[in-house]
């Protein structure tokens, strides 16, 4: 299964290989549609696909349209009515309203546009609904958007802004037994996690097989990352030495999430040595901790799950 960011570098490397390629894209739809605005079906001259924009109730129809689009080269915005049945099908309650831009590659989706989206830097696709204008836009034209990922019709209905990030960023303290759950968990939800710790009997390839760990100090590890508003840190280690300074440059920092491992007795200490370093409790109160939502979890993995769900939650409902 083709990750969702990676969709365009599929498209664009199927053009290159000689194939009629068609894109299609989700531009509005239900609520609790199965697929959001904004997912991507790539689609070859032969019906090859990769990506998806439903359940599986209008594939077969999209696909159907996409090659027409490659041989006649115009675009489509395709409306599907779901009935009850349909949606239950595929996880839904109810029906509703599906609708998907196809984009043949080359005639209407230009090459280049193609390529810009598939450098995986952010970018939007901005395409004119029922028309063939089509252009790429920076964050600093979409801020909100950026920000949360948002792609959509504009409140006219007669521009699509289709928003492409760079995955969402984990970064995760200590290479410790819930680390090892929370970064397929974090992977799972499109995040790219990063492990950071200089203990090599924790952060070994053999505890985290294919993952990225940095064996650096927490300070300058996270000095070299960077951490911004498209980021998550998440500290374990319970050790001061350790967790400290990331915590320290996560608070200087825009990220979105920052929690912390340890019991109430453990952060109230970890308080009292930020507001001596000059922290203010404006600041530490953006520390979630201790750390997770509170589901009663106990096992490591537990422990994980409840602090994705806190990072998710934390990410989507400030949108």
């Amino acid at each position: 299964m083709t990750p969702d960011h990676l969709l365009p570098l599929t498209a664009l490397d199927w053009h290159r290989a000689g194939r009629k390629v068609a894109v299609a894209i989700v531009v509005e739809t239900w609520g609790s549609a199965p697929r959001a605005v904004g997912s991507w079906l790539v689609i070859d001259e032969d019906g090859t696909m990769a990506g998806s924009v439903s359940g599986g109730c209008v594939e077969g129809a999209v696909i159907t349209e996409a090659l027409e689009a490659m041989a006649d080269g115009r675009s489509r915005l395709l409306d599907y009515g779901v009935s009850d049945d349909e949606a239950f099908a595929v996880g839904l309650a109810c029906g509703g309203r599906i609708r998907v831009l196809v984009d043949p590659v080359g005639s209407v989706m230009p090459v280049d546009l193609l390529e810009a989206l598939a450098t995986r830097q952010p970018i939007a696709y901005v395409a004119a609904i029922g028309g063939t204008d089509r252009e790429t836009a920076q964050p600093a034209d979409y801020p909100d958007r950026f920000r949360f990922d948002r792609s959509g019709l504009s409140e006219d209905e007669k521009t699509y802004v289709g928003v492409h990030n760079p995955p969402l960023r984990m970064i995760v303290v200590g290479a410790v037994h819930i680390a090892q759950t929370l970064v397929q968990c974090a992977r799972s939800c499109g995040f790219a996690p990063i492990l950071i710790d200089p203990r090599g009997a924790f952060g070994s390839a053999a505890r985290f097989p294919d993952e990225t760990i940095l064996d650096g100090w927490p300070d300058e590890e996270m000095a070299a990352l960077k951490p911004d508003a498209r980021t998550a840190v998440v500290t374990l280690t319970h050790d001061p030495k350790l967790d400290d300074p990331a915590i320290m440059a996560a608070l200087k920092s825009d990220v979105f999430y920052l929690g912390c491992l340890g019991s109430t007795r453990t952060h109230a200490k970890r308080v009292a040595r930020l507001k001596e370093a000059g922290f203010t409790e404006a600041q530490i109160a953006r520390i979630h901790a201790p750390v997770g939502l509170d589901i009663g979890g106990r096992a490591p993995a537990e422990i994980a799950i409840s602090i994705m769900a806190e990072v998710i939650e934390s990410l989507r409902k400030a949108a």
